[in-house]
């Protein structure tokens, strides 16, 4: 396939996500009042709303999970009821509610890489035939990438590595990301700019 072609399907995906983005942040703004006072209803719908976008966030920051305890699907749970939770204490400080839930979603994907650290891992019972699964090379390769990565990572401001989330690991578009962290499209690329100029000087300095 051409580069353009490649470049053009990749921006129609990005349109369509800022799109239901969009959608989806204006459905929540208008359901959480409702939610806050008690209406199982609209609680209902809000987790039917953003638990695909959630998903989708926990799969691209947790990537290949091997290592962990929990997947991105357990971190997706985990995400919705601590959100269902939070509903009625919930009060807008200039951030969009699906903001709020980003901010959740970022905290609990955190939590679940610590556990990973501090996690005695038990031996599972011989299998009684082969199995065509990823072996323990394949695991250990995959860990040691990952955590790279991660190392890498952690040289940036939390706020600079979520903007690299969503716009490089998503493929978000400036003005969705800036609604998923209550900023603007102008700060989002400045962010994005800066945070990748550090990784550069940090890959530079290894």
């Amino acid at each position: 396939m051409a580069p353009e072609h490649r470049l053009s399907g990749a921006s129609k995906y990005s349109a369509s996500v800022l799109s239901e983005s969009k959608r989806i942040g204006a459905e929540l703004d208008a359901l959480i009042a409702p939610a806050a006072a008690g209406d199982r209803d609209a609680v209902a719908e809000i987790v039917r709303l953003v638990h695909p976008l959630v998903r989708r966030y926990c799969s691209a920051r947790m990537g290949a999970t091997g290592h962990l305890t929990v997947t991105s699907d357990d971190v997706t749970q985990e995400v919705l009821m601590a959100t269902v939770t939070a509903i009625p204490r919930y009060r807008d400080q200039g951030k969009s509610f699906l903001a709020f839930v980003y901010g959740i979603a970022a905290n609990k994907v955190s939590d679940a890489f610590r556990r990973a650290k501090h996690t005695a891992y038990p031996m599972a019972e011989l299998p009684d035939a082969a199995s065509g699964a990823a072996g323990p090379e394949e695991w250990a390769l995959a860990h040691e990438r990952g955590a790279a990565t991660r190392d890498l990572m952690r040289v940036l401001a939390p706020n600079h590595r979520e903007v690299l989330v969503m716009r490089i690991v998503l493929g978000w578009s400036a003005a969705q990301t800036a609604e998923a962290i209550g900023t603007s499209p102008g700060v989002v690329r400045v962010m994005q700019h800066r945070a990748l100029n550090k990784l550069r000087a940090e890959l530079q300095v290894a």
